[in-house]
């Protein structure tokens, strides 16, 4: 599967014996299905099995995802959240992105325009890289353009793009789209669909972990 990549950064692999691992996870092979996170990394949701997408509006392979994502996310059940973590790796253009995404999402308007975003760079060829092309895009798709450049650069958005620098690091997250499951799991696969589906492995793995496992049976 083609991935956008960043810088290249060691990641630490964890080695579990196949002797500890339930019978029905033994299809699911470290190195091949997923990684596990060393340490686990602490979740938004601890109620909730949380499932993260690292992503960017400006790859396109997350934009050939996207679709995917959704059409998956609309299948779970009660007790999976999906969080969203738009990286930057030190270029420019997608740290105006990683802005962009949480402006959108302080001032509401990230359910109205998140997909219209990916549209705009990848269909229609918009070079909304900045501030000022990203707050006019705003403003002529519906949007509250003052309101998206007040947040733009305000310490809650730029302390939101700090921490999501950390956790792409702390992921060792290489390339997107990346999905991570419950902050123990980083899903791999050659293609968008062989990761979902290896998401789908590691959502029933935590699953079976949580205090709350089988609480939740019903898709939302």
């Amino acid at each position: 599967m083609s991935i956008c990549k960043g810088p290249l950064k060691p990641v630490l692999l964890a080695a579990l014996s196949l002797l500890l691992w339930p019978a029905w996870a033994l299809a699911q092979q470290e190195g091949t299905n997923f990684r596990t996170l060393s340490p686990p990394q602490p979740t938004e949701n601890p109620g909730k099995i949380e499932v993260t997408e690292f992503f960017s509006y400006a790859c396109p392979h997350c934009n050939e995802f996207y679709p995917l994502l959704t059409a998956w996310l609309a299948k779970q059940k009660k007790d999976v959240v999906l969080r969203r973590v738009p990286v930057g790796y030190e270029r420019p253009p997608w740290i105006a992105l990683q802005h962009a995404y949480y402006a959108l999402e302080s001032d509401g308007d990230l359910p109205k325009l998140d997909a219209a975003l990916f549209s705009a760079i990848h269909q229609q060829q918009r070079r909304l890289f900045d501030e000022q092309s990203l707050a006019d895009w705003v403003g002529a798709n519906g949007g509250d353009s003052a309101k998206f450049a007040s947040a733009f650069s305000s310490f809650g958005v730029n302390s939101q793009v700090a921490q999501a620098d950390k956790m792409s690091d702390d992921y060792g997250v290489a390339g997107v789209p990346t999905m991570a499951v419950d902050g123990k799991y980083v899903a791999l696969g050659d293609t968008h669909e062989q990761i979902l589906a290896n998401v789908d492995a590691l959502v029933a793995k935590a699953r079976a972990q949580h205090p709350t496992a089988g609480a939740a049976s019903k898709p939302k």
